[in-house]
């Protein structure tokens, strides 16, 4: 993606006032989830239409002019008062966006396949987060947006923050035992190693697997409760899909209630922990929903001393 001059019309008490960006001293390079963008100036007006993205760009102190009209995590509920509702994650409504002239738009995630419609309208860049590192990439994204709003410095001061939330929660899962993360959709449950998406709940927090042969995929490992009893872990870290989206049917801990996975350690134990599902679901990545799971994980295991 090239670089585009930015729209410099806002739209103020019916007329139009023509406020420039604050220029750069030279060419910003931004990387993104395609390739490098290069900015001319910082971004005065932006649309944003990924909750993870939304978030860490929240922390910065940032207020974007358009969200999507359900952000899913209720710590990005103030925003929905002083930004305009733009469409969902999937069907953005482009007139709404259009009639805002924003110098950005950022997608990601579940809004990355609009990338190719949204980008022919307005610059767009795709901040998606996806893969085994994510929290090289949640820090990578925190970095971009610091220098891309310019906050560099509030983006080291998350980053700090962060790095020692993570440290913390080492320290609470180090000799306590392993682990199963699974997500449970209504009556259905998947399995998740360090190689799915909430992988990073092992590889950066170093909590060991349960099991190291969960198939690595998008939606997880398939799996039954006669599965979960055989593999009898330590603890059981449990996302309820259902919840995060918002929609009806068996919550987790009904689905979880049987006979078989009452046979686990993570049961005898009271070692099953039900983490924010919305947080890690559906903003994971955002330097905000990671802490908050990491507090998570620091409270449920800390009393396990």
């Amino acid at each position: 993606m090239t670089s585009r001059p930015f729209r410099l019309a806002l739209a103020f008490s019916g007329l139009l006032a023509f406020v420039a960006p604050q220029a750069l001293a030279e060419d910003l390079e931004i990387p993104t989830a395609r390739d490098a963008v290069h900015f001319s100036s910082h971004p005065s007006s932006v649309v944003v239409m990924d909750v993870a993205a939304l978030d860490t760009i929240d922390a910065l102190g940032v207020e974007p002019v358009g969200v999507p009209d359900k952000l899913y995590v209720s710590y990005l509920d103030h925003l929905s008062q002083s930004a305009e509702g733009v469409g969902s994650l999937f069907e953005p409504n482009y007139e709404a966006i259009n009639a805002l002239q924003p110098d950005l738009v950022v997608v990601g995630g579940r809004s990355a396949k609009q990338y190719d419609q949204m980008s022919k309208m307005v610059p767009t860049i795709d901040m998606t987060i996806w893969g085994t590192d994510m929290v090289g990439q949640a820090k990578a994204r925190l970095e971009a947006y610091g220098a891309l709003f310019d906050k560099e410095q509030k983006a080291k001061e998350l980053e700090a923050a962060f790095d020692a939330k993570v440290a913390e929660a080492q320290a609470a899962v180090e000799g306590k035992g392993n682990g199963l993360i699974i997500l449970a959709n209504g009556p259905k449950i998947s399995a998740y190693g360090a190689t799915g998406r909430f992988g990073w709940l092992h590889d950066a927090v170093g909590l060991p697997e349960a099991i190291e042969s969960v198939e690595d995929a998008t939606h997880g490992e398939a799996v039954s409760f006669e599965f979960i009893r055989d593999v009898n872990p330590d603890w059981l870290l449990v996302i309820d899909r259902s919840a995060a989206i918002g929609a009806s049917g068996a919550s987790a801990d009904t689905t979880l209630d049987n006979a078989l996975v009452h046979e686990t350690k993570a049961w005898k134990e009271g070692h099953i922990v039900y983490l924010d599902a919305a947080n890690i679901y559906i903003a994971s990545g955002g330097i905000q929903s990671m802490t908050h799971t990491l507090d998570e994980v620091i409270k449920a295991f800390g009393k396990a001393d």
